[in-house]
């Protein structure tokens, strides 16, 4: 596998900027925008699933890397639960929720496989690496 030196090219990361996308697209909508008390945690969740992704990737240690993972898979899940709840209440679609709802089980899935390819690389990263 190639070195990745920018959280950029992480697939996990891309992915994770199109759901965010994705999401302010549909809290822009009048029947979403206008609940502002539900458009902070669902806006701020899904920004943390590729925040956290670049953190992690910042910290340069592997553990480090692979924690803040597991945060970002908790946001991907957080945003599905409040998608369910958006349209319970009829603020999205069932197009839009199935499109949205997909890509975070997508999101979701590349996450949990990244962190288990990193629990199998001797690689510490970085942050352990001795001088001479």
């Amino acid at each position: 596998m190639d070195t990745i030196s920018r959280f950029e090219d992480l697939q996990v990361w891309q992915l994770g900027r199109e759901l965010s996308k994705e999401v302010y697209a549909l809290t822009r909508k009048d029947s979403f925008k206008a609940d502002r008390r539900f458009v902070a945690p669902i806006t701020a969740a899904v920004g943390s699933i590729m925040d956290n992704v670049a953190e992690g990737f910042g910290r340069e240690g592997k553990q480090e890397f692979i924690q803040f993972l597991y945060i970002s898979n908790g946001s991907c899940c957080e945003v599905q639960s409040q998608l369910y709840r958006a349209h319970d209440v009829g603020y999205i679609t069932d197009e839009e929720f199935n499109t949205i709802i997909n890509m975070c089980r997508t999101e979701s899935t590349k996450l949990k496989n990244f962190i288990n390819y990193l629990k199998g690389v001797d690689h510490k990263g970085y942050k352990y690496k001795k001088t001479q």
